[in-house]
C-alpha cells in the first residue's frame, strides 16, 4: 500500500496536474526520494514551464505528516488514482482527481449511481420531488450522489435515507468539515447509514467557491446518470450538466422544474431535448427496462469511451445495426444486434 504521507504530499504540490502527479508517484517510492527532488526536476519531468518553482519538497512532506493525523483521527481514507478501489468511471474523465478522500463506506463501484442535483432555493414542489425522487431509486438499491448542499441536495439525501438507502455526498470542501454547518447531522447520518463523505480536498482546505465546480465534475463522474430537479438560468447545477454532457452520463430534467424561475435552467435544457421525467420508473423505462433489475443488466453496456472499446468499434457497431446510441453517448444493443 503507497504512504499516505507520500501520496498527500505529492497531491499537495502546486500546479501539477493528475497524470503529473501519478508520474511523479511512480518516480518517487517514498518520501525520502520525493524529498530529493528539486522543483526543477519535478518541472522537467512533466516537460512544460511551471508558473511556481519558489518550493522545496520537503515542506510539502512535513505538511502532509500533519495532515495525516488529522485524517486517522477522522477515520478519513485515502484513495488514489492507481488504487485498486479507486472508482473506474471516474478515471474516464477528463482531469480525473489524482487522490480521494472518504469517511464512511466505500462502495463497490460497480453498483448503480443515481445524482440528484438543483437549486439551494428550491419551491416546495421541487423539495418533494427530490425526496421522492430519491426514495424511488434507493428503493430499488440504487445509491443516490448530491452535494451535501442546502435544498435540493439535502432532500436527495434525506430522501434516500429515509427509504433506506446509502447516498453518497461530494464535498466541495476538506474532508474534514462538512458544510453548511446546518448539515452536520445529515452528514452523520448519512455516515450512520453506510453512507460516504467524499472530496478530492484534503483536510483543512476550507471551503472556497472556486472548489466547487470540481466538485460538480466528480458528483457526475461517479454517477451513471444525473437528474436535475430545479435549476434557474446561474445555477451551479447546470455546472454538473456541462459536466454530464462530456462524460457521457445520461441527463434527466424533473417535470416539476420547467415552471417558474426556479426552473429555468430545466426549461433551457428540456428545449435543447433533454428529457423530462416525473419519477425514477420513468427514468427505467427510458432505458428500456420492465424492472430495475433488467434494465441495470441491459443497459450496463461499455460507453465509446470505456475501457478496451476504441470510437471507431461503437460506431461501426452503430453502422452495422448492433447498437443504438441514445442520449448522453451511451450505446445498447438491439434486438437483433
Amino acid at each position: 500500500m503507497t504512504d499516505a504521507v507520500l501520496l498527500m504530499a505529492i497531491n499537495e504540490i502546486p500546479c501539477l496536474r493528475w497524470n503529473e502527479k501519478l508520474a511523479l508517484l511512480y518516480r518517487a517510492a517514498d518520501t525520502c526520494a520525493l524529498c530529493a527532488l528539486s522543483a526543477a526536476a519535478i518541472q522537467d519531468m512533466g516537460g512544460r514551464r511551471l508558473r511556481n518553482l519558489d518550493w522545496k519538497t520537503a515542506d510539502f512532506v512535513r505538511r502532509a505528516e500533519g495532515l495525516q493525523k488529522i485524517a486517522a483521527s477522522r477515520n478519513i481514507r485515502l484513495l488514489a488514482y492507481n488504487d485498486p478501489a479507486y472508482p473506474p468511471q471516474l478515471r474516464e474523465i477528463y482531469e480525473p482527481p489524482f487522490l480521494l478522500f472518504c469517511r464512511g463506506e466505500v462502495p463497490a463501484w460497480d453498483s448503480f449511481f443515481l445524482a440528484i442535483v438543483g437549486t439551494r432555493r428550491p419551491s416546495a414542489a421541487g423539495r418533494r420531488a427530490a425526496w421522492k425522487t430519491a426514495g424511488e431509486a434507493a428503493a430499488c438499491g440504487v445509491r443516490v450522489v448530491s452535494g451535501l448542499a442546502q435544498g435540493i441536495d439535502g432532500e436527495a439525501h434525506r430522501g434516500c435515507l429515509d427509504a433506506k438507502g446509502q447516498t453518497i455526498a461530494v464535498l466541495g470542501n476538506g474532508a474534514d468539515t462538512v458544510y453548511p454547518s446546518s448539515h452536520r447531522a445529515l452528514a452523520s447520518r448519512i455516515l450512520d447509514s453506510g453512507g460516504l463523505l467524499v472530496t478530492e480536498y484534503a483536510p483543512q482546505a476550507g471551503v472556497r467557491k472556486h472548489f466547487f465546480p470540481g466538485r460538480n465534475r466528480i458528483i457526475s463522474g461517479i454517477s451513471r446518470a444525473v437528474l436535475v430537479v430545479e435549476a434557474p438560468a446561474k445555477s451551479g447545477a447546470l455546472i454538473t450538466c456541462g459536466f454530464a454532457f462530456q462524460q457521457g452520463r445520461d441527463l434527466y430534467v424533473h417535470a416539476c422544474g420547467l415552471r417558474g424561475e426556479a426552473g429555468e435552467g430545466c426549461l433551457g435544457l428540456a428545449g435543447e431535448g433533454v428529457p423530462v421525467v416525473g419519477s425514477f420508473s420513468d427514468i427505467i423505462r427510458d432505458w428500456g427496462g420492465e424492472s430495475p433489475a433488467a434494465a441495470f443488466r441491459e443497459q450496463k453496456s461499455p460507453r465509446a469511451c470505456g475501457p478496451g472499446k476504441t470510437q471507431a468499434f461503437f460506431l461501426e457497431e452503430e453502422l452495422a445495426g448492433n447498437l443504438a446510441r441514445h442520449q448522453g453517448n451511451y450505446f445498447r444493443r438491439t434486438q437483433d444486434g
